[in-house]
């Protein structure tokens, strides 16, 4: 492949990864990722190599787990029990078919939902749901430091060789 052709390709995965940390359902570590390592492809992996990849790699694990355990996170610190976090996840799940606002406000009303049909107590309920958006809204945090942290490794290894 022409490495003009890479890099531009390359750089269409790293920009529709960054869109991914605004829009939902596009995944936005493993694009940024995806397009780091094609953009080192594409130079024959003169300027990052394997070691530098690797952390990337291990960035890109890290931000995906942080995402999948969030919600609970969050929901056991409001001292919820396990239907909030059925219900914050369902509520991703909703969420996903109303944008960005639902993605927000799906995992706060499943877990309020789900907290509120077993204990009837809305006080826990609403401190359940938002236990479960704090958890949401650490998460983008810690993918948002992950990717400029993931770029600036990059770039950091590109202009050290």
């Amino acid at each position: 492949m022409d490495p003009a052709i890479g890099y531009a390709l390359a750089a269409a995965f790293v920009v529709v990864g960054l869109l991914g940390m605004l829009l939902p359902a596009l995944p936005g570590v493993p694009l940024v990722f995806a397009g780091l390592l094609l953009a080192a492809w594409s130079d024959g992996f003169r300027h990052v190599g394997g070691l530098t990849l690797g952390v990337l790699a291990v960035l890109t694990l890290f931000a995906s787990i942080v995402d999948l355990v969030a919600s609970a996170f969050g929901t056991r610190v409001a001292g919820a029990s396990g239907w909030a976090f059925v219900g914050a996840t369902l509520g991703v799940i909703v969420g996903l078919f109303f944008g960005l606002a639902g993605l927000v406000l799906g995992p706060f009303l499943g877990a309020l939902l789900g907290e509120w049909l077993v204990k009837r107590d809305l006080q826990q309920a609403a401190r359940a749901g938002g236990g479960a958006a704090l958890g949401l809204i650490l998460a983008a945090a810690v993918r948002v430091a992950v990717v400029f942290t993931m770029l600036g490794t990059f770039v950091l290894a590109w202009w050290i060789d």
